[in-house]
């Protein structure tokens, strides 16, 4: 990877700015707290784990063109619960509302900040995410100059088009963009597949899953800072 020839990067959300798990548990508390005010019957569906699960494999089965999209999935799951449960599915679009509100509401890892007032005063910087946060809900939007999303797009990482658009956006060939993510498939297979230079960022210090090289390798985004020479 050169460098300098660096211009802009573009960064995964989930498990890269934050801990995913915490937030979609949040998430799910506000769901249930709607099924028991407003659809008691749907709630002790719900809390079946085995039934979501088989009820989650059929919404996927069913949509798998939407498979992208993971507010109009969640918008189905919790439609077949209460289509299930005999409530009235006038109640999607609110159930949705109270989970993906809870959803924005993150913590971000320690170092979050403070590198990205750094890193925003050299790059453009993008979101590129499969998730569906809302950055500027989320509280960053301030940072990136762009915020792709694979629901908006059409199609999620590791596909090379999603990264294809978002040299698109920034008016950069892919190798002047940096690419940093959690994910070993979605986000280092898919740079990879467009060429695109990319850091894995690795919490956790787990070994690579990868079948290939291990990549460039960072625990968290202030040894980015520092491997970009900021």
């Amino acid at each position: 990877m050169n460098i300098q020839k660096i211009r802009a990067l573009s960064f995964d959300l989930d498990d890269t700015l934050w801990p995913i798990g915490p937030t979609l548990a949040n998430a799910e508390a506000a769901l249930l707290a709607w099924f028991t005010k407003n659809t008691p019957k749907a709630l002790s569906i719900y809390q079946d784990t085995a039934l979501v699960s088989d009820i989650r494999e059929v919404v996927k089965s069913q949509f798998k063109d939407k498979m992208h999209d993971l507010s109009a999935i969640r918008k189905e799951l919790i439609r077949e619960v209460l289509l299930r449960a005999d409530e009235p599915t006038s109640g999607v679009d609110h159930a949705f509302h109270a989970f993906f509100q809870a959803r924005q509401s993150v913590q971000l890892y320690p170092d979050v900040i403070a590198a990205l007032d750094k890193l925003s005063e050299r790059f453009q910087m993008v979101a590129l995410s499969n998730g569906n946060a809302d950055i500027e809900q989320v509280g960053l939007g301030q940072y990136f100059a762009h915020a792709i999303s694979a629901q908006e797009f059409g199609v999620a990482k590791p596909d090379p088009r999603i990264f294809q658009h978002t040299a698109d956006c920034l008016k950069l060939q892919a190798e002047e963009i940096l690419h940093i993510g959690d994910d070993a498939y979605t986000d280092i297979v898919g740079a990879q597949g467009l060429q695109m230079p990319c850091v894995w960022i690795n919490r956790e210090e787990r070994a690579w899953p990868g079948t290939g090289a291990c990549p460039v390798t960072v625990k968290d985004l202030s040894e980015l800072v520092s491997m970009l020479e900021l």
